[in-house]
Parts: C-alpha cells; structure tokens; sequence
C-alpha cells in the first residue's frame, strides 16, 4: 500500500510515499480503506515536533511514521473480537493513538469508529470527530445572550465553533487573521477581529472564551473575561499551557473567573452529534481544500501555515 511516511520532525519537505505492506488488524482492531482523511493543528504539530507535548511517545523520533487521524473509509478486514462492524461498513472516527490516515490502509481499534451516516460524503465525515468534539465541548455552557469569543475561528474547529455557539443563542466574536474575516463572517460570527491589528483582549467582556491557539498572558485572558466567566483552551505552546493550569487556575479563583485547559472527550459518543447536526443540516461542514495522497506536505503546510478556510482534505480513494 502507498503511505506518507517520516522518520524525524521537521518541514512537510521531510515527508514521503512509500509502499508498504498491508497491516492485519489485531483482535480488537479494523482494518480501514481509507477513502478520506482530514488535516487537524496535531497533525502539524506531530510532523514539527512542537509544542513539545507533540512529541510523546518519541522524543527524539515520531512514534507513528504515517499521520493522520480523522479518518473516513470501508472496513477491509475485522480483527477476531470486532463485533460491531465487518467488511464493507462505511465507518469515520478520531485514530488520534494510531493515526495512519494519510495511507491507503489504516489499523483503528474498534472503539473509535463509528457508521457513517450515509447522508455525508467520506470527505464531510473525515472534518468532524476531532474537530466537532473539540468546538462541541469547548462551547458547552453558551447561552442566549452570553459573549462568546473564539480565537483561532478561521480554521476546522473553529468554523463549528462560531455554529455551535450561535445554535445555543450566544453572540460571537472570531479571532484569526486578515484573510479570514470573510469567511468567519459566513459562517455566523456577529464580529470579527483580525489579531494582528487589534487585541483581542482589551475587548469584550466575554462571557466564554475559547481558545484554539494560546499564546497570551493568562493576564490578558483575565482581563478580557467577564465576572463568572471562563476561559478554555485547546492546545497552544507549552509554557502557555502550563501558566494557564497554574498562575490562570489561581488568578482566576481570586476574581471569580475561571481559567483552565479543555481536556477534550474523544470517541463516537463525542463526535456522532456534532455528526447528526451536520446530517440535519444545523451546522454547515465547510472544506476549504481537497488534496491526493501525494499532496500531503501541501495539505499540511496549508494548515500549518494558518492559510486553511474551514477543514482541508486528503483523498486517498
């Protein structure tokens, strides 16, 4: 089989196809023909090897050669304690522990996988497990009325973000650059700020703030939020992420705010209603790019590099 493969971190220019030998899935494992896979931040982030929480499982060496982890395909072959599924069932899922998707064949352990429903394409369902569930849980508790901020808007969870929260009656506010105000705009945000000409911080105050690429003082965060309000965030640079889980856990409690590190739930029991939303047509599934499995490094520097309107996808099949 074909496979993006790499053997250190650094630049898509590392990456390339090999052929491979087919995986056989163990007893509780599938054996997917990926038919499509989306590109996620953590796949841009496994294949640089930064932040470094990127890197777990292999300091100094990737711990799986191939990335790619949402992914969408028919079941090839069930390992011997599979009893859900069998060959031939159209199934999607968050392969975050084995990743593998950017190949023509990719080993999931059952429980990750769910049925696809059979009103998306392959592409529409690869966009939703890790994304969906990260926008999903990181606006549970919007209202009506409440202030809703999400920086890092422009990308895939970001555009079900602003859905989301403006199914549950927030008014929302996108952070991304210039050249994603636009886009933002159309898929419901109420304002739109380009972070590189205005601080995002020094406005609002916001009820909940969700934020998909920290970087900022949680000072600066605390300082946006409003009294009772709370700050989640997904991600972002190591030393970010550790002064939110201390020095933000602590100045929040003394201002009555509350600042902290979204652990994200995986699973179909995640992502399956962010799914039946996008079935019913509530949220709008927005794919910027599609690219082969031979354009991989421009798939992944296309997010990487923050240029990704919505989700971008590789089709294998």
């Amino acid at each position: 089989m074909k496979a993006v493969v790499y053997d250190r971190y650094g630049s898509p220019d590392g990456l390339r196809i090999e052929d491979l030998p087919k995986p056989s899935p163990a007893a509780r494992q599938v054996l997917v023909k990926i038919a499509a896979t989306s590109v996620n931040l953590s796949d841009w982030e496994a294949l640089r090897g930064s932040p470094l929480y990127a890197r777990i499982g292999g300091l100094r060496s990737p711990a799986r050669r191939t990335l790619g982890s949402d992914i969408a395909g028919r079941v090839e072959a069930v390992g011997s304690a599979v009893t859900r599924f069998r060959p031939g069932d159209e199934v999607y899922g968050d392969n975050l522990m084995l990743k593998g998707g950017f190949a023509e064949y990719a080993i999931a352990p059952e429980s990750v996988l769910a049925r696809k429903p059979a009103a998306l394409t392959f592409a529409e369902a690869s966009t939703i497990p890790q994304a969906g569930a990260i926008a999903q849980q990181g606006t549970a508790g919007a209202g009506a009325g409440s202030r809703v901020l999400i920086n890092g808007a422009g990308g895939g969870s970001g555009a079900f973000a602003i859905q989301l929260a403006k199914r549950l009656g927030a008014q929302v506010s996108g952070v991304d650059n210039a050249g994603k105000l636009d886009f933002m705009r159309s898929v419901g945000a109420d304002e739109v700020i380009d972070y590189r000409s205005r601080d995002f911080t020094r406005g609002g105050p916001y009820d909940l703030i969700l934020d998909l690429v920290a970087y900022r003082s949680v000072f600066a965060y605390r300082r946006a939020l409003a009294p009772g309000g709370r700050y989640r965030c997904v991600g972002g640079s190591v030393p970010a992420v550790l002064r939110v889980l201390t020095v933000g856990a602590m100045a929040g409690r003394l201002s009555n705010r509350r600042l902290g590190v979204l652990a994200v739930r995986e699973g179909p029991a995640h992502f399956e209603p962010v799914a039946d939303l996008c079935v019913a047509g509530d949220l709008g599934i927005h794919i910027d790019r599609a690219f082969t499995l031979d354009e991989t490094p421009e798939a992944l520097a296309h997010v990487g590099e923050g240029r990704a309107l919505g989700k971008v996808v590789v089709s294998v099949t």
